[in-house]
């Protein structure tokens, strides 16, 4: 085995990262200077960037996401800018554009659509790209989230289908076709039991839903029985073991569930609503 390899997975043993093979392979392809993908069987030493990698790896053993320390997020097709105001996108947020797609195959739609609470833009830029006809309001409460958003929209050219708001969720007499929202959803017991590399450099307000998780849901439902008509779909992500209660939540502002969409993981991770109506009887 080659000596420098041997070194550097070494440390990554002593520091207990569960796969030090994949996190080494991972930070040589990102310090590299080829176009191809690195090999450890086959490294050599001028395949990298060698000041950038020991950078990176100082950092990497100490729990720092790859995706803080190289400021770049792969999700759905698309690499998004993001730093430590921003969650770094996950896979199974992916489920939500997938869905949206499933329900609205025509993509040259002219569809109204509301992203709440969206941090790096990654869901309403995504959706931007996909609806090229469409017009987006992405919300957010941080000033700095939208500006790593307002970024990702230019670097992705969608910045003129999207209007940034800064706010805590959206109150308008707008009705939109489509809500999308990826909302803190985690209890203040799984808070504290998260990883280091996630309590340490992932925004709290981005992760942290309450003691039981769920106050953000009664806020957004509330706003989306009053910006959204019967025809409106919402797609929601929501906490495991959380689909029952929050079901119930939205249930009390007149949304029903339409479909539940299970994750990578068997979860239940995505709630599809519609508004229900009501009957004038008599």
């Amino acid at each position: 085995m080659n000596n420098f390899i041997k070194i550097h997975l070494d440390i990554l043993h002593e520091k207990k990262f569960a796969d030090p093979i994949i996190e080494l392979r991972a930070l040589l392809n990102k310090t590299s200077i080829l176009k191809k993908e690195i090999i450890l069987s086959n490294f050599n030493i001028n395949q990298i960037n060698l000041s950038l990698f020991q950078l990176a790896f100082e950092r990497r053993i100490k729990r720092e996401p790859l995706a803080k320390i190289f400021r770049e997020k792969n999700f759905w097709k698309y690499s998004f800018a993001v730093n430590k105001n921003v969650l770094d996108p996950r896979p199974e947020t992916e489920l939500i554009i997938e869905t949206v797609e499933k329900y609205f195959q025509n993509k040259k739609q002219k569809l109204k659509i509301i992203d709440l609470g969206t941090g790096s833009g990654c869901l309403a830029i995504s959706l931007a790209k996909m609806y090229k006809n469409s017009m987006i309001t992405a919300t957010d409460i941080s000033k700095s989230a939208l500006y790593v958003a307002k970024k990702n929209s230019k670097k992705l050219n969608v910045c003129k289908q999207i209007k940034f708001k800064c706010c805590n969720w959206y109150e308008t007499k707008k009705n939109f076709d489509i809500v999308v929202t990826n909302p803190p959803y985690l209890t203040d017991d799984e808070y504290k039991n998260l990883s280091k590399e996630i309590k340490l450099y992932e925004p709290k307000i981005a992760l942290r839903g309450g003691k039981d998780g769920l106050s953000c849901f009664r806020k957004i439902a509330y706003k989306i029985n009053k910006i959204t008509h019967f025809k409106s779909l919402c797609f929601i992500e929501i906490g495991h073991n959380q689909k029952d209660k929050c079901i119930k939540i939205f249930e009390e502002f007149h949304m029903y569930c339409a479909d539940i969409i299970i994750d990578y993981q068997n979860y239940e991770r995505i709630l599809v609503l519609k508004k229900e109506k009501i009957s004038n009887k008599d």
